[in-house]
């Protein structure tokens, strides 16, 4: 039982990067999020693109990318060009804007197989750690650590945080799907 904050935080740790993957798909809004897997050669190293530049909305459909060291401008219109984003940057010398267009039915359609995709690998890594901390409990009843009350006391404990988790993962999937689909 002593497992369970270290449990806990290790789905915490799931959820969170669940969020960062949601945040990533575009729902039709500019979000900088959008650009955070997208990297940049800066000095012989891949770099984020919000460590090189600049990005800001200056309204619901646009987002401006000003690179602090202008050479940097070809480098980011290149890897975001390269990206699964699906928008054309336009550089004018000095920042790259991106427009993000109405998404089109079919597309919302797709972002909404790709969330539940998310989703799905989410609650698979939530599993994997239940998995794993009912292996170890197992070990320690058969070493005698522990009685078989108290493995099936942990297995209880265990599975009661894996349901709330996975519960947690299908609220944010249905929230993200709910955002997607609003015109």
């Amino acid at each position: 039982m002593s497992k369970n904050p270290e449990l806990a935080a290790k789905m915490d740790k799931t959820i969170e990067a669940l969020k960062s993957q949601f945040a990533s798909v575009r729902a039709g809004r500019a979000n900088a999020s959008v650009l955070d897997r997208i990297n940049v050669e800066y000095y012989g190293a891949e770099t984020p693109i919000g460590q090189v530049a600049t990005i800001a909305s200056p309204d619901p459909r646009t987002l401006t990318i000003s690179p602090w060291d202008t050479t940097l401008l070809k480098a980011i219109e290149k890897a975001i060009q390269a990206s699964d984003l699906g928008i054309n940057p336009q550089n004018d010398g000095r920042l790259i804007r991106l427009s993000f267009p109405m998404l089109t039915e079919e597309r919302r359609k797709d972002l909404t197989k790709q969330v539940k995709k998310y989703g799905e690998e989410g609650k698979i890594a939530i599993r994997n750690i239940r998995r794993d901390a009912m292996e170890a409990a197992k070990k320690q009843q058969k070493k005698n650590e522990i009685t078989e009350d108290d493995l099936k006391e942990i297995e209880k404990t265990v599975q009661d945080l894996t349901d709330q988790y996975i519960k947690k993962i299908d609220d944010l999937t249905a929230e993200k799907d709910k955002e997607l689909m609003a015109i």
